[in-house]
């Protein structure tokens, strides 16, 4: 419930403060004196845009505070959903500084645009002529009719079983796509490791092969170059061996003279021992080495498969690729099968469903045996206000999917005229009908669902003043179980208020500003006689002002 609004430096209003009956709250005035502005404040509050046109006094900021009492609303939840300290009385406040930017606070606790409007959307319903109002809105119409089906606890109990369902739902698709992503991950890991196996790689064989080939491709070059070392060491009739052990049998024979000569001769000595084990090695280096064609291109072959592994795996070394092939086994053998917790929760969400469809169908039952009362005295109503020939038609078409409500679609028809098709309310009603509409059925569900403050902008354009009579008592009736806020023109509506506020607009100094005042007795007659005459009133028009307040 709204219980008070104050305004400052808002368009042409200064300051200004409106305490609001639990009940009627009616607000008048002269055409142009500013009660369009009010609602523009309020807008503020419920997060709507600002705009340059925003600021009395273009120095200071603009504050517009609202105090509501929640107690009724069950907000609780939201309050610790977006850890704002609960209580029963609540302040929402906007300020908006001169260039444009602004702040929105809850109970002093500053908060997102997005989190204001949804608070004050639960806080407050304004209609406004030619808006698009929420009888739009096909959840609100479900809403309706849930209210007067006495669903709720039986909608509470599906939508609780439902947020299960469709969270498992969202887990199968999780395990399914990581199963398919696991078998495809799975595919390739065996691939690699089954290419490493194949290999047979060993670790430092790249350096031996390597080694290997280098010295098969310079076989002939070894082979000429070490036989002809042999050659002239030990096998040619000049041989460097033979001379040299001519001259060691010369210098032996003066080995005796003295110790110089003795330890030259050991030293050659030494040096043909060394040479002739020189002459064997090349020997063995020779006739063991043979040009082998086919042995090389085993050899390429070998290698080119462990360059093309490294390469493809971004390794350097025969090492680094048998590790990632241990690394492959230990990952294959991690891998688990999916498939038995897939068919677990299927058969989980089967069941889900079976009950989810059980109370689902509970739901439409329960739905359709209000619906012919509900149409009845929604086309009652409508002909009180002047729309005899008007008819609301509530379609409720079940749907094969599970949804958040149930199964069904439940849609308001509306046809203004006899013959008339049936079509949907956005596509057919005008502005007037929209609001003779949402009066009906939101008077009719009054007392099922914990509807905000409901606050209408001359919903009485348009139409007579009989019409209106029975618009105000209709009013009256819906605000003896909410809250009701109407800005009217028409003295019959505004002869039901329990508080009467009258807008209007002075010059103070060298500025227009807009206030607000509330009635006592005898300026509400007053003021409903202008309406109903002019200014200044008639006697007779005060008279009727008595009889309409008194009525």
């Amino acid at each position: 419930m709204l219980k008070r609004l104050r305004i400052r430096n808002y368009a042409l209003i200064d300051a200004l403060e409106i305490d609001f009956s639990e009940r009627l709250t009616i607000i008048t005035g002269e055409t142009g004196a500013g009660k369009s502005i009010l609602l523009g404040a309020l807008g503020l509050v419920m997060g709507e845009r600002a705009d340059s046109k925003t600021f009395y006094n273009d120095q200071e900021k603009c504050v517009v505070e609202a105090e509501f009492d929640v107690a009724k609303y069950d907000l609780r939840e939201f309050f610790e959903e977006h850890e704002l300290d609960y209580d029963h009385e609540v302040v929402v406040r906007r300020e908006v500084v001169p260039n444009g930017k602004s702040r929105a606070f809850v109970n002093d606790t500053p908060v997102n645009n997005q989190v204001l409007q949804r608070l004050t959307e639960a806080l407050i319903d304004l209609h406004q002529q030619f808006d698009v109002l929420d009888i739009h809105n096909v959840n609100f119409q479900l809403r309706m009719i849930d209210a007067l089906a006495d669903n709720q606890a039986l909608l509470k109990e599906y939508q609780t079983g439902y947020r299960r369902y469709s969270s498992d739902r969202r887990r199968l698709a999780d395990l399914r796509e990581a199963s398919q992503s696991g078998a495809k991950e799975l595919d390739f890991v065996r691939f690699q490791l089954e290419e490493l196996q194949k290999a047979g790689l060993a670790d430092g064989e790249q350096d031996t092969l390597e080694t290997e080939l280098a010295r098969l491709s310079s076989a002939e070059d070894i082979k000429r170059t070490y036989g002809a070392a042999f050659n002239y060491l030990s096998e040619n009739e000049q041989s460097i061996l033979g001379q040299l052990i001519e001259i060691q049998r010369s210098m032996s024979a003066t080995r005796k003279v003295s110790a110089d000569l003795s330890g030259l001769s050991e030293r050659l000595e030494s040096v043909i021992a060394e040479l002739q084990d020189l002459a064997k090695e090349c020997d063995r280096i020779t006739e063991a080495t043979e040009h082998d064609p086919q042995r090389i291109l085993e050899v390429q072959e070998r290698l080119n498969t462990i360059y093309k592994l490294q390469k493809k795996h971004g390794l350097g070394s025969v090492a680094e690729l048998l590790r990632l092939q241990y690394d492959l086994e230990q990952q294959l053998g991690g891998f688990t099968d999916l498939g038995e917790a897939i068919a677990e929760l299927e058969r989980q969400l089967a069941a889900q469903e079976n009950h989810l469809r059980g109370i689902a169908d509970s739901l439409h039952e329960r739905r359709l045996s209000v619906v012919n009362g509900f149409e009845e005295k929604v086309q009652a109503m409508l002909a009180q206000l002047s729309m005899p020939h008007a008819r609301l038609k509530v379609s409720v078409e079940p749907v094969e999917q599970l949804g958040p409500t149930g199964s069904d679609d439940v849609q308001f028809l509306f046809a203004s005229n006899v013959g008339s098709r049936f079509l949907p309310i956005k596509d057919v009603a005008s502005g007037g009908e929209l609001s003779r509409l949402t009066l009906c059925t939101k008077s009719l569900v009054a007392d099922a669902i914990p509807l905000p403050t409901l606050i209408f902008d001359e919903i009485d354009s348009g139409v007579s003043g009989d019409v209106s009579l029975k618009m105000g008592l209709i009013l009256r009736e819906l605000s003896e179980r909410h809250q009701v806020v109407s800005i009217t023109h028409t003295p019959q509506i505004a002869a039901r208020a329990d508080r009467h506020y009258f807008v209007f607009k002075k010059v103070e100094t060298d500025r227009t500003v807009t206030n607000v005042r509330l009635l006592n007795d005898d300026e509400r007659i007053r003021s409903i006689a202008v309406m109903l005459s002019g200014n200044p009133p008639s006697d007779a028009a005060l008279t009727t002002a008595r009889e309409l307040v008194a009525g």
